[in-house]
C-alpha cells in the first residue's frame, strides 16, 4: 500500500474497498463462537459490499455454503462460477420453482403448494429437488408452524423433495432475550420431532454474538463487521480525491441553501460524492484529510459533490477517507446513527457507480467497476 492508505495505479476520483483479510478475520472470529457451520448471507449484494467478488474469496478459502435473498441474487454467483450451495432465504413462490432448478439453488419453503410445485418442476426436468424447510417460530412472516413442522416435513418428503436443511429465524435478537429463548425452545422442540438426520440453523449475527449458538448460523452484519464490541472490525471504506481546492473570501456561501458562510480565509475541498452514492443526506458530518484529521463537511451534501473545510491546502492528488473502517465518527454506524436507522439500511444503498476494489494484504484481489 502507499502512505496514503490506497493501492498504486488507482484512477478513479472516488471509489469504494473492500478489505478481505479484515472479512476472512470476522468469518473467523465468528466461526470460533459458533462452534458450528457458519453460513455467510450474501443478499442485496453482500449488504452493499459486493457479493461475487467476496463469495469466490470466501469460496477459496473453503466456505462451501452461502446464502441469498432472491433468484437474481442467487443466479448472479452461479454465473460468476461459484459451486457451492446457494440457499435462497425467505420462502419459494411457486413460480420460481423451475428458474431455481435450473440454476442449481437451494430453495426455501414455507408452503405446500412451492413443494408441489418445485416436485412437479424437477420431475420434468429429471432434477432431484432439494430444500431447506423454513419453520416459524414466532416472527410471523414466513414458515411452517413449528407445532406442524413434523407433518409438513413428510409431505414434502412424500412429494420427493430431498429435505436437507431445517431452519428458523429470531425475531428479538439484541432485544428481548426472554422471546429469543422462546423461539429457541420451539426450535428445540422441532429438532427433537425431525430427528438428526438434517442441518438445522437458527441464529442471526446478533443472536450468535449476544445470546450464544445453538445450531447453524447465518451471519451478514457481524461479517462486514458492524457490531461493534466483539472484536469485529468494519471492511469497507469510501476514498475520494477532491475536485477543486479553494480558499474562500469572507461571506462567500457554500452549497445548495448557502448554509454556510464564510468567515473569510478558510481552505475548501469538493470531494465527488454524494447521496446518490450513498452518503446519507444530512447524516455525514465529518470525512478524514489525508493526514487521517476529522475536516468539518462545509454546507449541504449534493447529489454528487460533498464540501469539507480543510486546514490549509492540499493537491489535488490527495486522498481523503469519506467513509472509515471503523467505529468512529466517520464510519458507517455513525451515519446510521444521524439518520436514526440501521447500519446495514446504509450499506445497501453504497451507489454501484463507484468502482469497488477488493484488497488482500495490500495486493488487488479483484476489481469490480
Amino acid at each position: 500500500m502507499r502512505p496514503g492508505g490506497y493501492p498504486k495505479g488507482v484512477q478513479a476520483r472516488a471509489w469504494i474497498e473492500v478489505d478481505l483479510a479484515a472479512l476472512w478475520a470476522n468469518y473467523r472470529l465468528l466461526a470460533g463462537r459458533a462452534g458450528g457451520e457458519v453460513i455467510p448471507v450474501l443478499k442485496a449484494d453482500a449488504y452493499g459490499h459486493g457479493a461475487l467478488p467476496l463469495a469466490r474469496f470466501l469460496e477459496g478459502k473453503g466456505v462451501g455454503r452461502f446464502a441469498v435473498a432472491t433468484l437474481e441474487e442467487g443466479r448472479a454467483l452461479r454465473e460468476g462460477g461459484v459451486k457451492g450451495e446457494v440457499l435462497l432465504l425467505g420462502s419459494l413462490h411457486p413460480l420460481e420453482a423451475e428458474a431455481a432448478l435450473r440454476w442449481g439453488l437451494t430453495p426455501t419453503l414455507s408452503t405446500l403448494e412451492a413443494a408441489e410445485a418445485l416436485s412437479l418442476r424437477a420431475r420434468a426436468l429429471g432434477l432431484v429437488p432439494r430444500a431447506h424447510l423454513k419453520v416459524d417460530t414466532g416472527m410471523n412472516r414466513v414458515g411452517f408452524p413449528w407445532e406442524e413442522a413434523a407433518s409438513a416435513l413428510r409431505a414434502v418428503e412424500a412429494m420427493g423433495v430431498r429435505v436437507e436443511g431445517v431452519y428458523t429465524h429470531l425475531a428479538t435478537a439484541g432485544e428481548d432475550a426472554a422471546f429469543v429463548e422462546t423461539q429457541r425452545r420451539r426450535f428445540q422442540e422441532v429438532r427433537r420431532a425431525l430427528g438428526k438426520n438434517y442441518f438445522y440453523h437458527l441464529e442471526s449475527s446478533l443472536g450468535l454474538l449476544r445470546h450464544g449458538a445453538t445450531a447453524g448460523v447465518r451471519v451478514g452484519l457481524a461479517l462486514y463487521g458492524l457490531v461493534p464490541g466483539f472484536g469485529l472490525k468494519p471492511v469497507l471504506r469510501i476514498l475520494a480525491r477532491p475536485t477543486l481546492v479553494k480558499r474562500l473570501k469572507a461571506g462567500d456561501r457554500v452549497g445548495y441553501g448557502g448554509v454556510y458562510v464564510a468567515r473569510g480565509g478558510e481552505w475548501l475541498a469538493t470531494l465527488p460524492v454524494g447521496y446518490a452514492d450513498g452518503l446519507p443526506w444530512g447524516a455525514v458530518r465529518f470525512v478524514k484529510g489525508p493526514d487521517g484529521r476529522l475536516l468539518e463537511v462545509a454546507g449541504r451534501i449534493s447529489m454528487d459533490q460533498t464540501t469539507v473545510l480543510l486546514p490549509g491546502p492540499v493537491g489535488l492528488e490527495a486522498v481523503f477517507e469519506v467513509l472509515s473502517a471503523d467505529f468512529g465518527p466517520t464510519g458507517l454506524l455513525a451515519w446510521a446513527e444521524a439518520r436514526g436507522t440501521l447500519p446495514y439500511e446504509v450499506a445497501v444503498h453504497l451507489s454501484r457507480r463507484l468502482p469497488r476494489l477488493y484488497l488482500l494484504e495490500g495486493a488487488v484481489f479483484a476489481r469490480v467497476g
